[in-house]
């Protein structure tokens, strides 16, 4: 590609955040370059003992309507839109006294940040930026001759390219740029359209766009041959995008996924009322468990199936403390991931140098409301988040038999889990502690049976008289469709059974569970999760 350099003379400024700002400014004189400026960021620079050209002085116009209006003027741009090799622009430039604009700083209004913070309907309205995204696109379109930059990560690379090539940007470097501008209007464009939707309760506009912020390039997705990458949302939700990877080697893609998925699942757990420990392999828990500390509760989710948490990810709903770290790193773990953890426990996990570990800053709201997005062919499937919680469902007893004090406690555990289960879901607990788990299967009676069949392997490697799926509770994410799949829970050894109900059969399930003296409680509310 050819190079086609071009000379930077004039510069026009205008940033909500100033990092850098002054710095890159001077660079830019030592080049010659004209500033031009707004409001605060002409102040800034004033300050900072540069020459500067306000707009207002350019366009002949004040800044009026509280700063609404300065910057959408011909002078501006005419200066970033002409083609400086078009007769006809050059024309029309110096008739109408247009001097060119040959680089463009500009980054937008807070939007995304004043709406996280929870700032009111008038303040997140008056944080929409108008002509920034306006000069951002204009400059980016007549990138053959505009050098755009939309945020202080880029100032090296410009300056760079000024040292390179004498005060003169290539147009590998514009281009790159350029889309780099359209990607970030495009994203804050989004960013506004979907929180216009949240406010007005419209959960199916006509249009419907997402962005997001890179994070990192990922050396490959799902599998080695597919290419990803890891972008934050706009918006705060504690997990692995708002985490601080603390060490470990780089994160991969399935490492991010699972890591996500035990995350959200420990969530359920409030951290003041009990310690909880989810461990997940392949995006799905294969041991949880409440306890008194989370050394207590990691042993007793390990117990479930400590086959598959060989590394497996293990997310925390308390800070990670010493005695918690040194069980965990016994065994190998891919990531550990936890709101914050001790300095001891830190020292403790960094014996282990390949192992990540994740402090998130929070636990993300299980109640919280939002957006998941899938891909199908040709579309988005775009649905709010399963935020409901079983502590606020109106559990309804359906069998002669009601549930112990015991067993209500495990049946409210248990359905927390399914939540977090890939469906079909049947999940056995005992003791506040899964003991067997049935993932993803295309019937329910099958992943009854599995569940059960984890439970007897993990009482044969434990060296148990009994699986301990017997005096269990069960969950199921759906309904039983039929008996077999709760007959299948009760010959494992469960008394207690917790499901969604409304199958065209309940009673006939509801009279088989009568038949074995085994309590059953609907929710009323399904959890599935493919």
């Amino acid at each position: 590609m050819t190079s086609h350099p071009r000379r930077t003379t004039r510069a026009l400024m205008s940033v909500s955040d100033k990092t850098g700002l002054k710095e890159f400014a001077t660079a830019l004189t030592g080049y010659g370059v004209e500033l031009i400026s707004t409001g605060g960021t002409a102040k800034a620079l004033k300050d900072a003992g540069l020459k500067v050209i306000d707009v207002a002085e350019l366009t002949g116009f004040p800044e009026m309507m509280d700063g609404r209006v300065k910057t959408l003027h011909p002078k501006v741009h005419g200066g970033l839109l002409a083609i400086r090799a078009n007769k006809e622009h050059a024309a029309a430039m110096d008739k109408h006294g247009i001097k060119p604009i040959d680089l463009l700083v500009v980054n937008l209004y807070p939007f995304e940040s004043t709406v996280a913070k929870g700032a009111a309907f008038d303040d997140c309205i008056e944080n929409i930026d108008i002509g920034g995204p306006a000069m951002i696109r204009a400059a980016a379109k007549n990138h053959a001759d505009v050098t755009v930059v939309v945020e202080p990560a880029d100032y090296e690379k410009v300056l760079a390219e000024l040292a390179l090539h004498n005060g003169m940007t290539s147009l590998e470097l514009r281009q790159k740029l350029a889309a780099k501008a359209y990607a970030r209007t495009a994203a804050y464009d989004a960013a506004i359209s979907n929180w216009f939707a949240d406010t007005l309760h419209d959960s199916a506009p006509d249009y419907r766009a997402f962005g997001g912020k890179l994070i990192q390039s990922l050396r490959y997705g799902e599998n080695p041959h597919q290419s990803a990458a890891f972008y934050r949302a706009p918006g705060q939700r504690f997990g692995v995008a708002s985490a601080r990877q603390v060490q470990g080697k780089e994160l991969s893609y399935n490492n991010i996924n699972d890591t996500d998925a035990a995350y959200e699942c420990v969530a359920e757990f409030d951290a003041k009322r009990t310690a909880a420990c989810v461990i997940v392999k392949h995006a799905n828990p294969c041991g949880v468990a409440e306890g008194g500390s989370l050394l207590d509760a990691y042993r007793k989710a390990l117990a479930c199936d400590s086959t598959s948490a060989f590394g497996g990810i293990v997310a925390l709903n308390r800070k990670l403390d010493a005695e918690a770290a040194k069980a965990i790193t016994e065994i190998f773990t891919e990531v550990i991931i936890a709101p914050d953890a001790t300095e001891e426990a830190i020292k403790i996990v960094a014996t282990k140098k390949n192992l990540r570990l994740l402090l998130a800053g929070g636990l993300p709201d299980p109640r919280g409301v939002g957006l998941t997005v899938k891909s199908v062919a040709g579309g988005l499937l775009v649905q709010s988040r399963d935020n409901a919680v079983v502590d606020e469902m109106q559990l309804k007893v359906v069998s002669k038999r009601a549930p112990s004090e015991a067993e209500l406690a495990d049946l409210r555990f248990a359905f927390r889990v399914a939540k977090h289960v890939k469906s079909n879901t049947i999940v056995y607990a005992k003791g506040l502690a899964t003991v067997g788990i049935g993932a993803g299967q295309m019937s329910r009676v099958d992943a009854a049976r599995i569940a059960a069949r984890k439970a007897e392997d993990a009482a044969k490697e434990a060296k148990l008289p009994a699986p301990l799926t017997k005096d269990s509770v069960v969950a199921s994410d759906a309904f039983f469709p039929f008996a077999d799949g709760l007959l299948v829970a009760i010959e494992a050894g469960a008394t207690a059974v917790i499901q969604p109900g409304g199958s065209m059969r309940d009673d006939e399930v509801i009279k088989a569970a009568d038949e074995h003296n085994v309590a059953m409680v609907f929710t009323g509310t399904r959890h599935f999760r493919h």
